[in-house]
């Protein structure tokens, strides 16, 4: 039982990434789906593909790496935390890194980037930042 299944994501795809492996595999769930999805539409993941059938399914991920052999994501902050809810409105929420990296938030119309709740004009829960 994870009590913190994003944070979880996140762990996996940063450690997965400093060791080197081209992809790895987690438990599925919507939530980890739409944020991985998210992370390849914005570049910083290769491919994200759902596995399996029921309770065993996982969401198989390949990771993403320059010439260098250097990983493409260079940080990965959980925001929003169990203990901790942080939730901004579309017009309060902050450029990471300068507009060089992007936010993940939770909207009533679903998980997004923060680019488009903002062209969305919509808030929410602030999820994770990735630069």
């Amino acid at each position: 039982m994870v009590t913190d299944p994003i944070a979880d994501l996140l762990t996996r795809i940063r450690n997965a990434q400093k060791a080197g492996h081209a992809s790895l595999a987690v438990p599925h769930s919507k939530m980890k789906q739409r944020v991985a999805e998210i992370l390849q539409d914005e570049g910083y993941l290769t491919s994200v593909a759902v596995e399996g059938q029921g309770p065993g399914r996982k969401i198989n991920i390949q990771l993403k790496y320059d010439q260098e052999r250097k990983g493409v994501i260079d940080g990965l902050e959980r925001v929003s935390k169990p203990g901790l809810r942080i939730y901004r409105g579309h017009a309060d929420l902050e450029q990471v890194r300068g507009g060089m990296g992007m936010s993940i938030l939770s909207t009533s119309q679903g998980v997004m980037s923060d680019k488009d709740a903002r062209s969305k004009k919509v808030g929410g829960e602030v999820l994770c930042k990735v630069w």
